[in-house]
């Protein structure tokens, strides 16, 4: 039988992509600014959060947001009318994340100048965790609704994110969700993660949430 080479092509993609986002994060260091890149479930409420989240540091900084989705630009308004920050959609033409040369197309159009950036990723716990975007700081927000055993099923994004946001803590009298399990799974996943629980809503625990950033921020 003949022998035939077999080339991996999901190996050359991540480590092109991987190799494109180190020199990304690289130059955004030498600018000082800091890009999230923040992850979750559809209707985890992080659109919600990152308006309140943007309203109470954007005195002290200068902030853009970047919102992917398949379609619409809907987020992005939102975002726009509501903080009043430079604000772009990225449409990913049906793919269900983002990687570090979108990223990189993304923040020429948005300009130069920022302190802090978020990129709001498409809305799913897999596929936006296989991709480095070249940002400084990883987040994945989930929302009590969700349930507290998302770090068991889905791993890969609590294992790479820096900072684990539990949302939508005003529903916990509604949901059979155990926030100290919840914080154990997370930790199993990556001991060294912050775990913030927090209400967009109500704005309970939002400052422990704001102040996270702050400190971040000044370490640029």
């Amino acid at each position: 039988m003949q022998q035939v080479k077999t080339i991996l092509l999901s190996k050359s993609v991540f480590e092109d992509n991987d190799a494109r986002a180190e020199q990304l994060r690289s130059a955004l260091r030498k600018k000082k600014t800091c890009l999230v890149n923040v992850m979750s479930s559809p209707g985890s409420g992080k659109t919600t959060l990152l308006v309140a989240l943007i309203n109470a540091l954007k005195q002290s900084y200068n902030i853009g947001v970047m919102e992917a989705d398949i379609d619409s630009d809907k987020d992005a308004v939102t975002v726009a009318e509501k903080t009043g920050v430079r604000s772009i959609q990225l449409h990913t033409g049906g793919m269900c994340h983002l990687d570090a040369g979108m990223t990189e197309q993304g923040l020429t159009e948005l300009g130069e100048g920022l302190d802090l950036i978020f990129l709001e990723n498409v809305g799913n716990l897999v596929c936006p965790a296989e991709y480095d975007t070249g940002a400084n700081v990883d987040m994945v927000i989930l929302s009590v609704p969700e349930g507290n055993d998302k770090p068991l099923k889905y791993p890969l994004v609590f294992e790479k994110s820096e900072l684990a946001v539990i949302s939508k803590t005003d529903a916990l009298p509604y949901f059979s969700f155990n926030m100290d399990e919840c914080r154990e799974y997370i930790k199993a996943r990556n001991p060294g993660a912050s775990v913030i629980a927090v209400s967009a809503k109500t704005g309970d625990n939002m400052d422990e949430l704001i102040n996270w950033f702050i400190r971040k921020l000044s370490e640029r």
